[in-house]
């Protein structure tokens, strides 16, 4: 049986180490920022909003759909794989999801200031971490059980949760731009 394979495997931590074994590692471990001891999710937004902020002077609307939907892609890719190595059905070291969708909600939102991109991040933190409704839904949909093999709808499922709660996020923030225009 390989290293990779997960029927027998015990879990793996991510460490850097682990992270520069594979390529899906850096991109599933958000090139490093997986990687913190302390909310690795909210440390990946942050990367995705710094990432976001030096990025997007450089592309236009289609270049960042390109972009999201290839990082979609190569992402659940990256997620599956890194699951599958790791042993764990949803490490909470894997960030491309995190990633991916906080870009998304920048792109819709922009072009705005510094205020609504914090309250951007505190909503989809928010939803990201409290899973309420249809976020838990998503969660629970494609989840694996520790010990099984992780396949490709496990995978997926990494980004599907953070893609409904970036939809929960669009949703308040346009709400709120509704009533409070």
């Amino acid at each position: 049986m390989s290293e990779f394979a997960t029927e027998s495997a015990a879990p793996r931590r991510a460490t850097a180490r682990f992270m520069l074994g594979h390529p899906a590692r850096w991109i599933a471990l958000g090139f490093g920022s997986g990687l913190s001891p302390k909310a690795p999710g909210t440390v990946g937004t942050l990367w995705a909003w710094l990432s976001f902020v030096i990025i997007n002077p450089w592309l236009h609307d289609g270049q960042w759909a390109a972009l999201i939907v290839a990082s979609t892609l190569v992402g659940w890719w990256a997620c599956t794989m890194t699951a599958r190595h790791m042993a764990i059905p949803d490490p909470g070291a894997i960030v491309w999801d995190e990633i991916v969708a906080f870009w998304l909600i920048l792109w819709l939102i922009s072009p705005v200031g510094f205020w609504v991109q914090l309250i951007a991040f505190a909503l989809f933190r928010y939803f990201d971490a409290a899973k309420p409704g249809p976020v838990g839904w998503a969660d629970q949909l494609f989840k694996g059980e520790r010990g099984r093999p992780v396949g490709w709808a496990q995978g997926w499922g990494i980004l599907f949760d953070d893609f409904v709660a970036a939809g929960c996020t669009l949703m308040v923030i346009a709400l709120w731009r509704f009533i409070w225009g």
